[in-house]
């Protein structure tokens, strides 16, 4: 059953993945609302291009923070405008244990690569694509993970290839992927609102493990 499932994007750059989304939801192509845009930066242009939309907004700085205050600010946003699901695009900031733990199951990520391959800390943007150069891989791709404590190292939820070209610098990969990682965000998103995955995110092979369990305590 399909319904308009309210989600929140956590950015800190300039929000194209933001953007492509937005415009697929208001276009009535992907059954999601983006209830609020949060950016750990001021002045973000992803903060610009959602305010321009009409899509609340808040800034909440990182540095200097406890992140047991800033947890629970942002737990306290996100309950406000309801959001059930919340997408990092671009976000830079570690976020809290106590966040994720609080939000686990319930936060995915994009990455511009073929994870577990080139992910972790500091792998970002052009150093991602680099990276991919330098290894002399053949293809290279996007990931959508859930968020947990070990920075890209969450649960697989999907993944989409794209064949590295001879000619390719880490521009040209950025260009080429780009759109591959919103149409791969965008049905992932389509899937949870679809019900096809579920909310909080369990791995298939885990929930099946735990029926199993169930059933033989049952037994």
């Amino acid at each position: 059953m399909t319904r308009t499932l309210p989600i929140a994007v956590l950015v800190s750059g300039e929000g194209t993945t933001l953007e492509g989304l937005a415009e697929l939801a208001v276009g009535g192509h992907l059954p999601v609302r983006i209830a609020l845009v949060v950016s750990d930066r001021p002045q973000t242009p992803a903060i610009e291009r959602a305010r321009r939309r009409g899509i609340p907004t808040v800034v909440l700085p990182t540095r200097g923070v406890d992140p047991d205050v800033w947890s629970n600010r942002l737990t306290r946003e996100l309950a406000e405008k309801d959001v059930e699901l919340v997408v990092l695009a671009g976000f830079l900031s570690i976020l809290p244990a106590s966040w994720v733990d609080r939000w686990r199951g319930r936060a995915i990520n994009i990455h511009p690569s073929l994870l577990p391959r080139h992910g972790g800390a500091g792998m970002y943007g052009p150093r991602v694509h680099r990276a991919v150069l330098a290894s002399g891989d053949r293809e290279t791709g996007a990931t959508v993970h859930v968020v947990t404590s070990d920075i890209d190292a969450g649960p697989t939820v999907a993944q989409e290839r794209l064949p590295v070209l001879p000619n390719d610098t880490p521009e040209s990969l950025r260009v080429r992927l780009h759109p591959v990682e919103v149409a791969l965000l965008a049905e992932t998103l389509r899937r949870f609102a679809e019900g096809q995955l579920p909310l909080p995110y369990v791995r298939p092979d885990v929930a099946e493990a735990g029926s199993h369990e169930r059933s033989d305590v049952r037994e």
